[in-house]
């Protein structure tokens, strides 16, 4: 039995409970940002699942192991590992493997979409700004998206 679209968002809003994104918003509400975009771009159920999930192994929320042993299609569990950047990898192995990974791009398509909100960024110092609009920027081009 796979889990449900509710079940995927109350574990991952669980796992980053007191957890808060650089402009000290509540993380959920950047993964809800995701999903919802997956959604809007056509993305399926195994997308949006992954969505929900995209940094809970990265930001050490969830283990890998977990995500292994979930009651998850095999597709939502490789755009997830697809999406979890691994330490000393670069921009071009990380976007390698999301473009390898079949419906990944949409979902990290999403992902810098939401992380490169004008609203989100306007909050920021004006270093981390500039440093994460070039970072983002980069990261679309190398995935092919348009600016």
């Amino acid at each position: 039995m796979t889990l449900t679209p509710d079940e995927v968002e109350a574990i991952a809003r669980s796992a980053h409970e007191g957890q808060t994104d650089k402009s000290g918003r509540p993380y959920a509400e950047h993964l809800a940002a995701v999903a919802g975009g997956v959604r809007a771009r056509g993305g399926d159920e195994h997308q949006i699942a992954a969505a929900w999930l995209h940094d809970a192994i990265e930001d050490d929320a969830l283990t890998e192991q977990w995500l292994q042993e979930a009651a998850l299609s095999r597709r939502t569990k490789d755009i997830v590992l697809a999406m979890t950047k691994r330490p000393g990898e670069s921009p071009e192995e990380y976007a390698a493997r999301i473009l390898a990974t079949p419906g990944a791009r949409l979902v990290k398509e999403s992902d810098l979409a939401h992380n490169s909100d004008p609203a989100r960024l306007a909050v920021l110092d004006e270093p981390t700004r500039v440093r994460l609009t070039e970072k983002y920027a980069r990261m679309r081009a190398l995935l092919g998206l348009e600016p």
